[in-house]
């Protein structure tokens, strides 16, 4: 009877040492001498390694030649407590089966140290390394905090259109979505495009955010959030932008925005606990090899309350400082992340929620204050990041609504179900947007955003 396979992250519980075990994996690495070899096998559940020890007199040659770095195993054998450094079991072989071979001379991920820049180009095989493992499992276990939190908080997930015909942030931005032969477009009498001849019978782009969707779920179901994919045609070749990221975005009906600013904190403070108490020895590992201030930033996010911060006293706090920066600081600009970082690293040595924005620099949904000159938006700053969150009460009359609409241009023909959300049961409710990657590269203490998704989408990068 085949013996049952045991995964790694599995196979160092003690009650197992004693015990004949099976498992699988890819070599890592091969050393020794001519009587024993020790290959180090990894199978991805964790970014421990497994030391199969291999006594040359129990294989012949042929054997042991494709077993390189690279080739993946299937090995039978003994699980015993270990007498070397490094491990504190290993499994003596008594059968080994090679899957798949891996040529030295053309495998490129050899025993060296690789940059990151390299990797990106290896993507389809990247996730193999010991940095690339951590960071995808710590995505993963981050992806399940998203979930669980809203969860077990009677939230409902809403899964909005990722095929839309409005824009959402009024930002324009977007990645168009037809069918029509691009060589040969039907036009109309005054030569437009003939949308009409479109699978949509309109223009159609990939959504920017599920936010207006997600309004119309809350304003029903009364908490949704959302979790998917969104895009931006912004040619932005930073570390910090994606053309495809994944954004989280909750919407609550009857909240305003303080309730909005506290489930902000309590929600990414909670995805961060998630991620120290599940991803252990792949976080100690980013911070020794990347960065080793991790772990202190991570729980020095959880040790205190965020600082509620009024946009203008932030301005005023800018303005002060004895530094020279590079953007100018006056009342009514969009901060930039040289300011936000300084308001969170060295005014107040943490996170802060920036609030009540000028309204001219914001979206036409947020909620107008008396002044008539802010809104009530909300900016949750983080260290190193920047913003991480940005989000807002929702304007819930009519009218304020329908001007600001007019104000900005904005076709009213795509908006009319939005605007009827005011006139049948308005409520005061609000939201938030995530964007799920800033919170992975915080986690992980990575400084580029093309590395902590699998498969970046960037301007003229579409590989893979």
């Amino acid at each position: 009877m085949e013996l049952k396979r045991t995964k790694i992250v599995d196979i160092f519980n003690p009650e197992l040492v004693g015990s004949k075990v099976s498992v699988k994996g890819w070599v890592r690495t091969r050393r020794g001498n001519k009587h024993v070899q020790f290959v180090a096998l990894n199978d991805g559940s964790t970014i421990k390694n497994l030391q199969i020890v291999i006594d040359l007199e129990k294989f012949d040659e042929e054997t042991m030649k494709p077993i390189t770095t690279g080739s993946s195993l299937h090995v039978e054998g003994d699980l015993v407590a270990s007498q070397g450094k490094g491990q504190t079991v290993e499994v003596q072989a008594s059968s080994i089966e090679v899957y798949g071979t891996a040529d030295p001379d053309e495998y490129p991920l050899q025993k060296k140290g690789h940059t990151l820049e390299f990797l990106r180009e290896k993507a389809h095989l990247r996730m193999r390394t010991n940095t690339f493992g951590a960071v995808f499992r710590i995505r993963h276990h981050l992806a399940y905090a998203v979930h669980k939190f809203f969860n077990d908080r009677g939230f409902f997930y809403l899964n909005t259109p990722l095929i839309t015909a409005s824009d959402a942030e009024g930002a324009g931005e977007m990645f168009q979505v037809t069918t029509l032969d691009l060589n040969n477009l039907p036009r109309t009498e005054d030569g437009k495009i003939d949308y009409s001849k479109d699978f949509f019978g309109k223009a159609t782009n990939l959504t920017v955010s599920g936010q207006l969707e997600g309004e119309l779920g809350a304003t029903s179901l009364g908490a949704i959030y959302t979790f998917g994919p969104t895009f931006r045609a912004e040619n932005s070749n930073t570390p910090r932008h994606l053309a495809e990221f994944w954004m989280i975005e909750p919407e609550i009906a009857f909240y305003d925005i303080n309730d909005n600013m506290d489930l902000a904190e309590d929600f990414i403070k909670f995805c961060i606990q998630w991620a120290l108490d599940h991803c252990k020895d792949d976080i100690d590992f980013l911070n020794q090899m990347y960065d080793n201030t991790l772990i202190e930033r991570l729980n020095g996010v959880l040790a205190e309350n965020f600082v509620r911060l009024d946009y203008t006293d932030g301005i005023n706090i800018l303005l002060e400082a004895k530094k020279k920066f590079e953007f100018p600081v006056k009342w009514g600009i969009d901060l930039q992340s040289e300011h936000e970082r300084y308001l969170v690293e060295e005014h107040f040595k943490r996170p802060v929620i920036l609030t009540n924005y000028p309204k001219e620099i914001k979206a036409f949904y947020m909620k107008q204050n008396d002044d008539g000159k802010t809104v009530r938006a909300m900016d949750v700053l983080f260290p190193q990041i920047g913003e991480i969150i940005g989000g807002s009460e929702r304007e819930a009359d009519y009218d304020k609504l329908l001007n600001r609409i007019n104000e900005l241009n904005i076709p009213m023909k795509d908006m009319w179900w939005y605007l009827e959300t005011r006139k049948f049961g308005t409520v005061p409710h609000s939201g938030f947007g995530l964007g799920f990657e800033r919170l992975v590269l915080f986690v992980t203490g990575m400084q580029n955003i093309r590395d902590v998704i699998a498969f970046p989408r960037t301007p003229n990068n579409a590989e893979f």
